[in-house]
């Protein structure tokens, strides 16, 4: 799923007649046929909550927010200053220990790292993890390019790609709770988003060689 197809917004369920409580003597609906109207509406409803969150996820055309990030190794980082020299390409991911960020991650070491080291674009992985915690995770793969952390979530809220996860913050090591959905932006050097591939559903991370598509055209 991406946010370069966007899902129509569903409308309401028609009129179910075989839902419409029963009436006892004195008018009132019965109690329990009361229940089977709520369930009958409540797939769409939630259906067209979800809608509204995915359009207000990150999506091409939006700006990059000029937030610090704080790098594993090197400490404050700057957005702004990067997209001096270069298209940025974000991708967020939850934490160090998370299996499939981590195959994500070394996988776009190996197979997308050796191309953009041929161009100006800079790779940044975000976590809402503690830096010194991403600090393992770096070295376990070997990570040439920048891993940073956005410990207050506030890149991610910028890009409305968070959400709560219960005993998170223990894991982040920051006091808060909130993670990232699997998610890839590129924004070119103004700014500018080009690219959004956004996973709510806990998909895997978006092939090596579509963030190198997207970059043909952010630069």
């Amino acid at each position: 799923m991406t946010t370069a197809a966007h899902s129509t917004t569903p409308s309401l369920p028609a009129r179910d007649e075989s839902a419409v409580p029963a009436r006892s003597r004195t008018g009132r609906p019965r109690g329990p046929a009361r229940s089977r109207i709520v369930d009958s509406r409540r797939p769409a409803l939630d259906a067209l909550d979800r809608d509204d969150i995915w359009d207000r996820m990150v999506k091409p055309g939006d700006r990059l927010p000029s937030v610090p990030l704080l790098e594993a190794d090197l400490g404050p980082i700057h957005l702004d200053r990067l997209l001096r020299t270069g298209p940025v390409v974000l991708v967020f991911f939850p934490h160090a220990a998370s299996a499939p960020a981590g195959a994500a991650l070394a996988d776009y070491e190996h197979r997308l790292m050796p191309t953009l080291l041929e161009t100006d674009a800079h790779l940044v992985a975000v976590s809402p993890q503690h830096p010194d915690r991403l600090a393992e995770l770096k070295r376990r793969h070997d990570l040439s390019y920048f891993v940073a952390a956005d410990p207050r979530h506030l890149l991610i809220d910028a890009f409305n790609l968070g959400f709560h996860a219960p005993g998170a913050d223990v894991l982040l090591g920051t006091g808060r709770s909130v993670l990232p959905f699997p998610a890839v932006v590129v924004a070119d050097r103004t700014g500018l988003v080009r690219f959004a591939d956004v996973r709510p559903d806990g998909a895997a991370h978006p092939e090596p060689g579509r963030v190198l598509g997207a970059l043909d055209f952010s630069r």
